[in-house]
């Protein structure tokens, strides 16, 4: 009793309350979060993107919603910052500058599919809690759809940004080759947006997305079609490690060789399937392997978007790695050289991602 005595008073008690007041902050965040895709999902913030103050009727009539779950809507919005609330007019504002974060997907700046996300990883929590006391893994195509649908939303407008104008004019004349004409391989191409990205800047090029969750392709098989772009890009299920052709020019990985139970086979088998001058690249989140320097907002979205899928996506396959998506680059690194990928340079960086050039 003297012990916890002497523990309770050794406790500094406004750093108690600071601390607590973070969590209650986070728990905030947490149930906003769900607020924010409904925001997104509904079409509230593409409605209030550019329109001016409006009143919570106005924005229900436009969007054909229930009023008054539109105000309360619109309360959590205040509440969070999102909107700003003119009383003297009963008028709620979307700034600009946050439309561009929430309202228009085609913009880099563009967040609001990690709310998407979310739908899936809050979905998955009872399998999770199992897994921590088993150790076996919860495979990708374990969660709901919402994943899916959530990850390609996310990361779609940062590709949008920088794929095409930045990373690939910095993976050592690759660019020239994809405007000459080239073949390439998008792995774990998911919706395949990140392939039809660069098949709509280089139509001289091919480009196959391979992925081996069906639904994915699928999606993507859709998504070329409405582009019109199925007569250059195709879309197969298959795994890193068995896709098909050879004598490529390029070999993609984006967000996706973490989630990996064994990243080496998969370069081992990009590396055959390679052209001799052809090149791998590799793009991995932007956080470090010392979990200190993940002690900000990025980092920590994307060490716990690990423990809730990349881990347990890798644990699933059974393989010789679960790196988990903060691995760093010297672990990286060290797998491509195992593989047969003996050249390596950071091509380009952004505050979400690290972009990797690797080759023979």
């Amino acid at each position: 009793m003297a012990m916890g005595e002497n523990t309770v008073n050794s406790v500094d008690q406004d750093k108690v309350m600071e601390f607590l007041m973070r969590v209650v902050t986070d728990g905030g965040a947490a149930a906003a979060g769900l607020c924010t895709s409904l925001g997104d999902r509904l079409g509230l913030y593409t409605a209030m993107a550019g329109a001016g103050s409006m009143t919570s009727a106005q924005l229900a009539e436009r969007t054909g919603l229930h009023e008054r779950y539109v105000r309360e809507w619109l309360a959590a919005q205040v509440a969070g910052e999102y909107v700003t609330y003119d009383a003297d007019a009963d008028g709620y504002l979307l700034p600009d500058e946050h439309a561009a974060v929430l309202a228009d997907p085609t913009a880099p700046t563009y967040a609001a599919g990690f709310f998407t996300m979310m739908q899936a990883l809050y979905g998955t929590e009872d399998v999770l809690m199992e897994a921590f006391r088993t150790g076996r893994g919860v495979g990708w195509e374990e969660h709901s759809s919402a994943l899916f649908a959530g990850t390609a939303k996310f990361f779609r407008p940062g590709y949008t940004g920088a794929l095409v104008p930045e990373w690939i004019p910095a993976m050592n004349g690759t660019d020239a080759k994809l405007r000459a004409g080239a073949e390439v391989a998008d792995i774990g191409c998911g919706y395949g947006w990140s392939t039809l990205l660069m098949a709509e800047a280089y139509p001289a090029s091919k480009f196959h997305g391979f992925d081996f969750h069906r639904p994915s392709v699928e999606a993507a098989r859709r998504n070329a079609e409405e582009r019109g772009m199925a007569d250059r890009v195709s879309f197969e299920v298959a795994t890193a490690q068995d896709f098909p052709g050879h004598d490529y020019d390029l070999i993609t990985f984006f967000d996706c060789l973490h989630d990996m139970g064994d990243p080496g086979s998969a370069l081992q088998h990009a590396r055959a399937a390679l052209a001799d001058d052809g090149s791998c690249m590799i793009v991995e989140p932007n956080a470090s392997a010392d979990v200190r320097e993940n002690a900000n907002p990025i980092g920590r979205a994307v060490v716990s978007a690990s423990v809730a899928v990349c881990l347990p996506s890798a644990l699933a396959q059974h393989g010789p790695h679960a790196m988990g998506n903060h691995a760093g680059e010297d672990a990286m690194r060290m797998i491509a050289d195992d593989a047969g990928l003996h050249h390596w340079k950071l091509a380009a960086e952004t505050p979400v991602n690290r972009v990797y050039a690797a080759s023979r």
